[in-house]
């Protein structure tokens, strides 16, 4: 009874290690690469810039600039600045944040102000790049493509994954 016990022990364990080296070859097989990741990134770049089109085509008084980075905006209330923001300063803003579709993300309301070191915070990187041109008093629309604002994720409490950001910024003050 032992001997057979311990066949067959020998033989299960020998069943169970072969069953693991097949799951790790499928695994292998299924593993995502660096190819799988420039395809996604390529597609997901191609969708938001089709979203950002359809959404401007219907926007006919969105004339905005585009930079190389992907954001798109356009200053539609001159202020009084004399000088572009600068990396280092800290700005004072007012923010919209929305949703293409229109749903409001984050705002800041009547005498609320947001503020934030320009290329020394976690702030979105598109809005870094945006307030720099942008001089005190100007008021700015612009959209950000995910990559510009949350990226994969989102923020995991108003904007979801993936999401194309479309703002309208006031600002307010710049100190240095």
């Amino acid at each position: 009874m032992i001997k057979s016990f311990t066949y067959f022990f020998f033989l299960m364990l020998i069943v169970l290690s072969c069953r693991q080296e097949k799951k790790s070859q499928g695994e292998e097989k299924s593993k995502w690469s660096k190819g799988h990741s420039v395809n996604f990134n390529q597609e997901l770049l191609i969708r938001e810039q089709m979203q950002i089109k359809l959404f401007l085509d219907h926007q006919h008084s969105l004339k905005m600039n585009l930079t190389n980075s992907g954001l798109r905006y356009m200053i539609y209330k001159n202020g009084v600045g004399k000088e572009l923001a600068k990396n280092g300063q800290l700005a004072t803003i007012k923010i919209k944040i929305s949703l293409l579709d229109g749903t409001i993300c984050y705002e800041t309301i009547d005498n609320e102000y947001e503020y934030f070191g320009i290329e020394k915070s976690e702030k979105e990187f598109g809005i870094h790049e945006l307030v720099k041109y942008m001089k005190v008093g100007d008021k700015a629309k612009a959209i950000l493509p995910s990559h510009l604002a949350h990226g994969l994720l989102g923020d995991r409490e108003n904007i979801p994954p993936q999401s194309i950001l479309y703002l309208d910024v006031e600002l307010i003050d710049l100190k240095k």
